[in-house]
Parts: C-alpha cells; sequence; structure tokens
C-alpha cells in the first residue's frame, strides 16, 4: 500500500496537461532560455527523493517553468521559493501550483539571494537551464551560503565538469571551484525522453554539499584567477603557463611542482600555492 504523502495533493504535471495549459496561455518554451519541462512522474519523484527534502523545508528552485518539479517538491512538503527569469510563464506556474510556491521574477545571475534565502537553511533542487547551469552554481556557492546543499538536473557534460576530479578530461576551472566550496557527485543519469520539448542531450543529477568552511579558508580572489591563468594554457606546465604570476621559490613553498599541469593539481594544492604566492607579496612589502 501506498503511504500517503505529506505535502500537496495537487496533481503532478503531464505532457497532456502540459500543452494544454500552454494553449490556454498562448505560451511556447523559449529555446534560448533553455527550457524543457520535466514530464515524467519517476523522474520528478526521483530528482525530490534524491534531494532529500522533508515535510517543512525550504527549497529553492530556478527555473521552474510550468511547475513540474515544483509540484514533486510541494508533494513532499517542501516550501518553494522559486526564481524564474521567463515573467510569462508566472501566471500558468501560479495556476498550476494553486500559488503554492513563492515565486521572484528575477535572472538567476542578478538575483539577491540573500532576499531569497533570507538567512534560512535551504537546499536548491533545480532542472537548471543549460546555458548557465555552470555560472548559476557558482553564484551560489559564492554567494549564498544558506544554501548548504544542491541536487541539479544539467547536462551530462556540465555534471561531468562540476563533479569532476584531478586528472580527469572534464577537470578544469569549474570543478576547482565547486571544490573549494563543496562535495560534487554524479548521481544519476536523465534521458532526453521525460522533457518537453525533448532536449538533443543527456542531462544528469549533481548532488553537492558545501563545505562547512572552504578549502583551508583560503582566499578566493587570490585563488581564482590563478587557476583560471593555470587552465588557460591547460597543456602547458604551471611553470610556463603562470610564469608571470609564480616564481620558483612559491612552487618550492607550496610543494608544487612546476613541471605539472593544471589539471593534475587538486584544489588543496590550488590553495597553497596560492597562498605561497600571497606570502611571497606580503613579505615584499613587509
Amino acid at each position: 500500500m501506498t503511504e500517503p504523502r505529506p505535502g500537496s495533493t495537487l496533481p503532478l504535471l503531464t505532457r497532456t496537461r502540459l500543452l494544454e495549459v500552454m494553449a490556454e496561455h498562448d505560451l511556447a518554451p523559449h529555446r534560448t532560455l533553455g527550457q524543457n519541462f520535466v514530464i515524467d512522474h519517476n523522474t520528478i519523484r526521483k530528482i525530490v527523493r534524491l534531494a532529500g527534502v522533508q515535510p517543512d523545508d525550504v527549497v529553492v528552485e530556478v527555473g521552474p517553468g510550468l511547475g513540474s518539479l515544483t509540484l514533486g517538491l510541494l508533494e513532499a512538503g517542501a516550501s518553494v521559493r522559486a526564481v524564474e527569469i521567463d515573467a510569462r510563464l508566472v501566471p500558468a506556474m501560479q495556476a498550476i501550483t494553486a500559488g503554492a510556491a513563492e515565486v521572484t521574477v528575477a535572472d538567476a545571475l542578478e538575483v539577491d539571494w540573500s532576499k531569497v534565502t533570507r538567512g534560512e537553511p535551504c537546499t536548491l533542487v533545480a532542472n537548471l537551464p543549460y546555458n548557465v547551469a555552470t555560472p548559476v552554481v557558482l553564484r551560489i556557492l559564492d554567494e549564498a551560503p544558506e544554501i548548504g546543499r544542491l541536487v541539479v538536473m544539467v547536462q551530462k557534460e556540465v555534471a561531468e565538469r562540476l563533479a569532476a576530479t584531478p586528472g580527469s578530461k572534464a577537470y578544469g576551472i569549474p570543478s576547482v571551484k565547486v571544490a573549494y566550496w563543496a562535495t560534487a557527485r554524479m548521481v544519476g543519469t536523465i534521458g532526453s525522453e521525460v522533457f518537453h520539448p525533448r532536449p538533443k542531450v543527456t542531462s544528469a543529477l549533481v548532488e553537492i554539499i558545501r563545505r562547512p568552511q572552504p578549502v583551508d579558508g583560503s582566499d578566493p580572489t587570490a585563488l581564482f584567477p590563478l587557476v583560471k591563468a593555470g587552465f588557460g594554457q591547460r597543456r602547458k606546465t604551471l611553470r610556463r603557463s603562470l610564469s608571470s604570476l609564480v616564481d620558483d621559490e612559491a612552487f618550492v613553498a607550496a610543494g608544487v611542482s612546476p613541471s605539472a599541469r593544471a589539471e593534475e593539481l587538486d584544489v588543496v594544492a590550488w590553495c597553497r600555492l596560492a597562498a605561497a604566492v600571497r606570502n611571497k607579496a606580503e613579505s615584499a612589502l613587509s
């Protein structure tokens, strides 16, 4: 016997209902905004389950679209705060969810996250628009400390980059930045058949859990420019790619081989290198 669910009794969105609502409100998915709506109930509930959503949890959703995932979050008993850039969709989304979700019409790359979280612990659960998924995740990690956990659906290649480890082909600047703030892992793949319209790519789910403190307490304003420079010429050794920023003394102090390449260093090594550069600069000023 199926146990009663703790939250909303609103029915999840079907493809038929989605098309009806779009017709009623004269809507069409906006391709440039990466709008692909999930219409498979098993997928919706899988995402909610993997996110560990409990009754009364505060969940932030970016890009709710017409509310297909929102309904699943409400079904689990969450309090949903959605950020949607496309004002056209909001009346239809509010009708579908019976106004049960709070919606802020804003760009997730510009919104004031403190006004969304309001200082409360939150989880981010979202089917992120593919074209802005990486910058949205990185901005949230940087600017919204109240969001301690993220479960996001993104293009599979993006998921691989966000969760990549040193030495892998996908490892790059986003991987290091995510690892500075959090731990990340891929927790599943999603086929294109669960979306309307159907995308041409495979999607994946990524779980990102924020660290209590960033790695080594390093200053990101010193760390990230160094990482960017290193990966800007990733086929070169660090001695060459960082020649204008790091000298041999700093490499020795950091315990990093100048003959290594950017993709070989984990976030801890990058932090040591940034600290060595900073310490040398401070010593020169004293």
